[in-house]
């Protein structure tokens, strides 16, 4: 009679969660894969905004399993995520070259990226924009 009880009031607890969920508003998708993310990428790492564009390739061969694979400024990514939990599509890796790691992080906006580029190794912080070639 006890198991019962529990399992009976496990399942009203459950359809009550259920019923104030949808009612919020409130849905769940899981996100396997993010194909708008996948192609090439010319993203502009100009050091400041008066400078003239340098463009570089972001190469994004797979964005599936909430991971990021591919290339950048010709190196492997690494480490690389995607989360799509708060409505908008937000990733981040890493690469490496002789100075160090680096650490970049983007959001894709309206077709277009936007983000930014962190190396310990070099001393520099930059933002950056990129648009699919």
């Amino acid at each position: 009679m006890k198991n019962q009880n529990f399992f009976s009031n496990l399942f009203c607890a459950a359809t009550l969660l259920s019923l104030v969920l949808s009612l919020s508003g409130f849905s769940y998708t899981p996100h396997t894969a993010v194909p708008e993310l996948e192609g090439t990428w010319a993203v502009d790492l100009r050091p400041s905004p008066d400078s003239p564009p340098y463009i570089q390739n972001m190469v994004i061969t797979s964005a599936k399993n909430k991971q990021i694979k591919g290339t950048f400024y010709g190196t492997k990514i690494m480490n690389g995520k995607i989360n799509t939990s708060w409505g908008k599509v937000v990733f981040a890796f890493t690469t490496e070259d002789g100075s160090g790691v680096y650490h970049t992080t983007g959001e894709l906006v309206d077709g277009k990226l936007t983000g930014s580029t962190h190396s310990l190794g070099r001393g520099f912080l930059t933002p950056w924009t990129g648009v699919r070639k």
